[in-house]
């Protein structure tokens, strides 16, 4: 007697296979993509995948401009004065090595400029003038270093400062004067500016009853 057939599908359990299994990760993303009709892009899949968020960053509140504002302001005034400092440097450093250069060609000089005052000192005592060719010579050599910026100082009745005058001797009292003064001048001093290339060399009267 023939056996009775089993049908196959008899023997199949209702559980799915892993094939017939939905998937339970989100892709939410996608549907939506696909929904709207816009074309997929491997980028697409990357941020839905990932679950980055897109949105941008928020902007800087009005607080964080003003103290950005703030620092900046500050570095732009540090930066100004250094640049201020840094030129007053220079200018006076420019103007020092001027000077300097001014006084090593010009006090040799003064021996020069003694001797025509001593020329002219005679002169006057044997009531004459200087002879008219060094006279000329003598003006001219003067006028040239007073331009450069030698400048000649000294007379009699000047009130005596040991800053720029050296005393070589008291002569006395003199009741006309208040303080120690110049009553007579050896040599004139010369000076640039307020840098003193020669003392003048002078005689001094105290007043009366110091």
């Amino acid at each position: 007697m023939d056996e009775p057939v089993t049908p196959r599908h008899a023997a199949q359990t209702d559980t799915p296979t892993p094939e017939e299994r939905p998937r339970t990760d989100d892709i939410s993303g996608v549907d939506n993509m696909l929904e709207e009709g816009a074309p997929l892009e491997p980028a697409d899949l990357r941020d839905v995948e990932s679950g980055e968020d897109t949105a941008p960053a928020a902007a800087p509140d009005a607080e964080q401009l003003e103290l950005a504002l703030a620092e900046r302001t500050a570095d732009l005034q540090r930066l100004q004065a250094e640049y201020l400092n840094y030129k007053r440097r220079v200018d006076r450093d420019r103007e020092l090595v001027r000077e300097n250069a001014t006084y090593t060609a010009l006090a040799p000089i003064v021996e020069v400029l003694d001797t025509i005052d001593r020329a002219r000192e005679s002169a006057r005592s044997l009531g004459s003038e200087l002879e008219q060719g060094f006279s000329a010579v003598a003006d001219q050599l003067e006028r040239v270093v007073a331009n450069a910026g030698l400048v000649k100082y000294g007379a009699p009745g000047d009130a005596f400062d040991p800053r720029i005058h050296e005393a070589l001797s008291h002569i006395g009292e003199d009741a006309e004067v208040e303080v120690t003064t110049c009553k007579v001048i050896a040599k004139a001093g010369y000076r640039i500016g307020e840098r003193v290339v020669r003392a003048a060399q002078v005689l001094v009267v105290d007043p009366a009853g110091s």
